[in-house]
């Protein structure tokens, strides 16, 4: 089949690659100009891993990915280990390691084994429509493509989301703002091999490693909506912001370049169940825009386009049938997902102050196993266990 993929980011060109692999002839048009990466890096958990395994990529991962080893938790203000345990277990009951990666390099890659001379940038959608078998994308520049299937990755605040609902869908603000990049590893912020959180008043300092000796931070701040963004300013609110903190927040403060820092005010959209109409199908943020707070976004993304490939090959009932089936099978799992992000937001950045205190004054009893069934719950389930 012909089909046409509108959206170029990690669930757009996994969803190509997977449907080159089963014969189809697919072409991706993006509206950006050039690709630029939302996000320094991404939480690439072991169910995202498994489906770049399924596609052959498995020694390219492997080699964006940092050693992530084992977890901390510390006291924001004392700086102290409030708990700290081995990633192994998780690992040996979901068979793979999960992988953080730098977003730029991973687009790049993907880019790279779809194909970028089937990639047409700086095509903005104006509308999509159908007739027949055929569904039709509309751009600004006054040209159509027209395809067997059209795929709609274009985001967040997706367009071709709102011909499939025939309504438009409002992004609902989750309370507070992220700041995010990377830096080189210093072992004085945190160890090379470890996911470290720092948390405290409803606020959390993040780190994670990726490839080429570089952590992936972010710093959470729960915050009004609409705040102004002054890039030369990102230091100094940090600082008021984390005012009384240890010095390892205050060192990673000092180390950030505001000019590849990234600051996004973090939003979700209420699950809906219809991702189809006709052949045109919904993928990745456009079907289940989440917040990051159990790193599953990107994974639920990739989890889409594997199973939207899948679901095309092995049913016969016809093209319309195929995409409701894969609108059937993976809307239940992602917007459980979106939900359960949802409710972790809301303990990490106190949304009920008692409650989270309450979060805080457990995580010294926490082992681990505990923190580890929630993280192996959002795993398992994928299309490819």
């Amino acid at each position: 089949m012909n089909i046409i993929i509108v959206g170029a980011g990690m669930g757009g060109l996994t969803a190509g690659i997977a449907l080159q692999k089963f014969g189809h002839q697919v072409t991706i048009y993006e509206q950006a100009e050039q690709i630029l990466p939302v996000g320094a890096a991404i939480s690439l958990w072991s169910n995202g891993v498994k489906c770049m395994n399924y596609l052959g990529l498995h020694q390219q991962i492997v080699a964006l990915g940092g050693d992530m080893d084992s977890m901390a938790y510390h006291d924001g203000h004392k700086g102290n280990a409030l708990t700290q345990f081995s990633l192994a277990p998780l690992v040996t009951e979901v068979g793979q390691k999960p992988y953080p990666v730098s977003r730029a390099e991973l687009q790049n890659m993907l880019m790279d084994e779809f194909g970028r001379e089937h990639i047409h940038l700086g095509m903005r959608v104006l509308d999509v429509s159908q007739e027949g078998e055929q569904a039709h994308a509309h751009f600004v520049d006054g040209s159509t493509a027209t395809a067997d299937v059209l795929i709609g990755a274009d985001g967040t605040h997706s367009l071709i989301r709102a011909h499939v609902l025939d309504q438009p869908v409002e992004r609902r603000y989750a309370g507070y703002v992220n700041w995010n990049g990377l830096v080189e590893i210093d072992e004085d912020i945190a160890p090379a091999n470890q996911w470290t959180t720092y948390v405290g008043e409803g606020k959390r300092v993040s780190l994670m490693p990726i490839a080429g000796q570089r952590f992936y931070f972010f710093f959470d701040v729960p915050l009004p909506k609409g705040l102004p963004n002054e890039r030369e300013q990102y230091q100094a609110l940090l600082q008021d912001y984390f005012s009384g903190w240890c010095a390892p927040v205050q060192r990673l403060i000092e180390r950030i370049n505001p000019a590849t820092t990234n600051r996004v005010e973090i939003h979700d959209i209420e699950p809906f169940t219809q991702w189809v109409r006709g052949r045109i199908a919904l993928l990745g943020d456009a079907a289940h825009s989440t917040t990051p707070d159990i790193g599953q976004g990107g994974c639920q993304a990739m989890e889409d386009a594997i199973y939207l490939a899948r679901s095309l090959q092995i049913n016969t009932l016809g093209v319309e049938d195929a995409l409701v089936r894969y609108q059937n099978r993976r809307s239940e799992r992602a917007n459980e997902l979106v939900l359960r992000a949802r409710r972790r937001c809301d303990v990490t950045h106190m949304k009920d102050p008692e409650i989270t205190q309450k979060w805080y004054a457990e995580l010294p009893q926490e082992q681990g196993p505990h923190i580890m069934q929630g993280i192996i719950g959002n795993i398992v389930g994928n299309p490819l266990d």
